[in-house]
């Protein structure tokens, strides 16, 4: 019995000496290494988090901020948002904000909301800095150092669609582009498209070319225009585009011409249901812009825009032609006359003058527009 005490006694005062001199039992230790693991795991945790958040601030930083736009250019459009040229804008929009990830917004300005092609042209070359871009007829370059942009809108120029396009997707196509520039103008063409052939409308039917004679047609003030109403026996009358619809309305003129999906675009139909189709040209369009926006942008941004014009113009040329037969059978079911020319030949006669006229010390540059059919 005194053996057996005295033993426990030993044991008792072993362990005190055990935990006094800091030793651990087995689980003690493995305890404190999971806790010490945990911390550590704690700090490893925390340190990859500030590197993600450092990465995700580098990315932010690179990108310019995706949600924020760095550039924003407006875009004038004097037609709605639903005709050729309207739809071509939209889709520009679309490809510029998607190729530079939101960081350049095309603010696109329909309906004629920034005034008449020349009221835009004016405001650009003005360099008040309000509107960057516009899309614009080819023949509105005329007056603005665009002397080759005026050959496209000569009467009877392009046979066909596919006429334009061979031009619009030729060598000679970045030369008419880059010519207002290259003149000191303060704007340069970026691409091309169109809005299909244009035609007259008139308030009183008109049946052939002979019906033309007297009337007041609607030109914006332009010497193609003018020529070419006064070759066809009519009196060239100049009104602004925003006033068209009245002046219809009220007499001030008796017809005017458009493209197809513009003239239905626009409700001239309401007050001038008589459409010929002469086709006398074709309406080549062109987008452009400032040369003081364009030297603004990075060369990455230049070439963004550049891209876009290619994918816009590319998607002009798919929706034209059957946007515009659409348009035209929706005319023609809600009782819209519609004539057809079934030989242009005396049309072509009476501007002959015109293109002489407006083609000299051009001639050769105007002949290989005409080669490429």
């Amino acid at each position: 019995m005194r053996k057996k005490v005295l033993s426990a006694l030993l044991c008792a005062v072993m362990a005190v000496t055990m935990v006094g001199c800091g030793l651990k039992s087995p689980d003690s230790a493995d305890n404190n290494a999971g806790a010490n693991n945990d911390a550590n795991a704690d700090v490893s945790d925390a340190e990859d988090n500030n590197d993600a958040a450092d990465d995700a601030a580098d990315d932010d930083a690179s990108s310019g901020g995706a949600s924020e736009p760095e550039v924003t250019l407006v875009y004038a459009e004097v037609n709605p948002l639903d005709t050729i040229v309207g739809q071509t804008a939209t889709k520009f929009k679309e490809e510029v904000e998607r190729l530079s990830d939101g960081t350049i917004e095309i603010d696109v300005q329909a309906s004629g909301v920034l005034g008449s092609e020349n009221d835009v042209l004016d405001t650009m070359l003005g360099g008040g800095g309000t509107i960057q871009m516009s899309r614009i007829s080819a023949f509105a370059l005329t007056s603005y150092g665009g002397e080759k942009s005026m050959l496209l809108s000569l009467p009877y120029t392009f046979v066909n669609r596919e006429h334009f396009w061979n031009f619009a997707t030729s060598d000679l196509a970045e030369e008419f582009l880059l010519e207002p520039q290259e003149n000191g103008s303060g704007v340069r063409g970026l691409f091309y498209g169109e809005e299909g052939f244009r035609h007259f409308f008139t308030k009183e039917p008109v049946a052939e070319i002979g019906d033309l004679a007297g009337m007041k047609l609607r030109v914006s003030n332009d010497p193609v225009m003018n020529g070419l109403v006064e070759g066809l026996g009519a009196n060239p009358t100049v009104v602004a585009f925003g006033e068209l619809y009245s002046a219809l309305q009220t007499g001030v003129v008796d017809g005017a011409e458009q493209p197809i999906a513009n003239y239905k675009s626009n409700a001239f139909q309401e007050v001038a249901p008589n459409l010929i189709l002469d086709g006398h040209t074709l309406g080549a369009i062109q987008v452009i812009i400032t040369d003081d926006a364009w030297n603004g942008l990075t060369e990455e941004q230049q070439n963004i825009l550049v891209e876009a014009g290619k994918l816009a113009s590319a998607y002009n040329r798919e929706i034209s032609e059957s946007a515009e037969n659409e348009v035209l059978d929706q005319l023609k079911a809600d009782g819209i006359n519609v004539v057809e020319v079934s030989d242009l030949t005396p049309w072509q006669d009476a501007v002959k003058d015109v293109i002489t006229e407006n083609t000299k010390g051009q001639e050769e540059l105007y002949q290989k527009l005409l080669d490429l059919q």
